[in-house]
């Protein structure tokens, strides 16, 4: 093979792994279609907090997604007349979850507790971006491990060989 036709292949090769790395970020940080409308926007500047609707996150591994009773406890009342609430009391109505499809995933594999973290003092925000402005949830960080190791290696020094074992997050 000629140095030029080596180049060519080169420089293909590149541009094919930078590009589906960036087909596959944007895949990652996709908004899922969800089952009802929702607006984090609208729903934070009515005064509700992140803990109100995920009420897990404080005492469980998990944040939790909200209930069709969590929602139908204001929307009774609130923006009654709207379709998407009128579909949110349809769930009501005949017994049934709102399938929401959760925003961020973690493989497996992975262990993460959001109580274990809000408990150090972390926020919502740190991981999942200023949400109260979005009126579509997506992800905004690509959530890996390296992003996390990232995170973990700056801790206290007497932290960090703990929250770098494997085992603190791969169960």
């Amino acid at each position: 093979m000629t140095p030029a036709r080596l180049r060519l292949l080169l420089v293909i090769v590149v541009a094919g792994v930078v590009l589906a790395a960036l087909a596959t970020r944007a895949r990652v940080l996709a908004a899922p279609a969800q089952p009802l409308p929702f607006s984090h926007q609208v729903h934070v500047e009515a005064g509700a907090q992140c803990l109100f609707c995920h009420t897990a996150a404080l005492r469980s591994d998990i944040a939790g997604l909200p209930s069709v009773q969590k929602c139908v406890g204001c929307h009774a009342v609130i923006s009654t007349e709207e379709e998407p609430i009128q579909d949110l009391a349809g769930y009501w109505e005949r017994g049934e979850a709102i399938p929401w499809v959760p925003v961020n995933r973690q493989p497996e594999f992975v262990f993460f507790s959001h109580q274990a973290h809000l408990g150090v003092g972390l926020n919502c925000e740190t991981c999942h971006g200023d949400v109260g402005r979005m009126t579509v949830a997506r992800p905004v960080l690509r959530m890996d491990m390296g992003w996390c190791l990232g995170c973990h290696l700056q801790q206290p020094p007497e932290e960090v060989a703990r929250l770098a074992d494997c085992l603190a997050c791969h169960k």
